[in-house]
């Protein structure tokens, strides 16, 4: 059973929302379509050409404007505490936003990846006032999953897993890397939001996609799926592979190298640790191997409403994690021109450790 998106989308959100925009000294937010606006308001709004943008100020009501014809399902949404306006095509939707913002407005916060010409269009309804980025206030907001995010994850975890515990029916040797992600799209999520499967030589390449080439006996395949469940939230999980007959020797002499910094980085997570010292637990144990360079990129990132979000565990952030922090652990080794892998779990920090999220076997899988 689903969580409820009452307990996901709580209307208190929005009061939460103003207090800390007008603690960062601005007078309104302003959210097109995206994340912010779904974790606000629980509007899964479509993005295109037509306004559709949340007005939050500081102090006052706030509005939902959106194009006529998608009312309704803004007012299906399950948020509350803002009132809607709507616009017909061929009227100027930019007004509206000046008349739902109370008095004189000296700096607004705006949606991190609002398009250029809606950027373009405030700046010319709203000559005097400073533009920041939304996040500078809803990053703190979001960085913490509250217990009903949590489950959400978790819920997108369990269905994730389930996808990778079918691979044995799609991995065979001579199928392709791309009919292989056309099965595992047959049985994901509402929406598929990328597939890597990623086989021999192609493995060494940590963003490679899907390509037409036949997987070979005995080669191993990085297999990387993720997609968004009906509440919004994101699952994101690997697990490499091996069909068909035996792996190099090579391979799985640093798979097991892997493995292990992949299990010492998921056992340090607690609170208080750092990210960037999360990141060093398992870098340090892949590059006394001998792999360090073969580790192309950070360990992990945040996760919730979008795939890639805060915290970062990388290198150079000195943040340290939180109980209700949500984030990946994936330590990869990739040799190019021969093969690579990955494994990655969600992870939890809860008031004393963390908690996975994905429940499979991250030992190297034989098909």
């Amino acid at each position: 059973m689903g969580v409820g998106t009452d307990e996901l989308y709580p209307a208190e959100r929005l009061a939460a929302a103003q207090r800390a925009t007008a603690a960062a000294g601005l007078d309104a937010l302003l959210l097109t379509p995206g994340s912010d606006l779904r974790y606000l308001t629980g509007y899964d709004a479509h993005e295109g050409e037509r306004l559709t943008c949340l007005v939050l100020p500081a102090e006052g009501e706030p509005t939902l404007i959106v194009p006529v014809l998608e009312r309704p399902g803004a007012e299906a949404a399950p948020g509350g505490g803002y009132r809607i306006v709507d616009h017909a095509d061929g009227t100027d939707p930019w007004p509206l936003v000046r008349a739902a913002l109370p008095g004189p407005v000296a700096a607004v916060g705006l949606a991190d990846r609002m398009w250029a010409e809606q950027v373009l269009a405030l700046r010319a309804t709203l000559p005097d006032a400073a533009q920041r980025l939304a996040s500078e206030v809803l990053r703190e907001l979001r960085i913490r999953k509250s217990p009903a995010e949590i489950a959400a994850l978790a819920e997108a975890g369990a269905a994730i897993d389930a996808v990778h515990r079918r691979m044995g029916e799609w991995l065979r040797p001579g199928r392709t890397e791309v009919e292989v992600a056309a099965a595992i799209r047959a049985a994901g999520h509402i929406r598929v939001d990328f597939v890597i499967v990623a086989a021999g030589p192609n493995g060494a390449s940590p963003h490679h996609g899907t390509a037409d080439r036949p997987i070979r006996p005995g080669e191993p395949v990085v297999v990387d799926i993720g997609g968004t469940m009906p509440s919004g939230y994101r699952s994101d999980c690997t697990r490499t592979y091996v069909a068909g007959g035996p792996a190099p020797a090579e391979f799985t002499d640093y798979y097991a190298v892997l493995h292990e910094a992949q299990r010492a980085a998921v056992a340090a997570v607690r609170p208080g640790v750092t990210a960037e010292a999360l990141d060093a637990v398992a870098r340090d144990i892949i590059t006394a191997a001998g792999h360090g360079d073969a580790f192309l990129h950070r360990t992990g990132h945040g996760i919730g409403l979008d795939t890639h979000e805060e915290p970062y565990v990388v290198a150079g952030n000195p943040r340290p994690l939180e109980a209700g922090m949500a984030f990946s652990v994936e330590p990869g080794i990739y040799l190019a021109g021969r093969h690579g892998a990955r494994i990655e779990d969600i992870v939890v920090c809860t008031t004393d450790g963390g908690q996975r999220l994905n429940t499979t076997p991250t030992e190297l899988i034989a098909l």
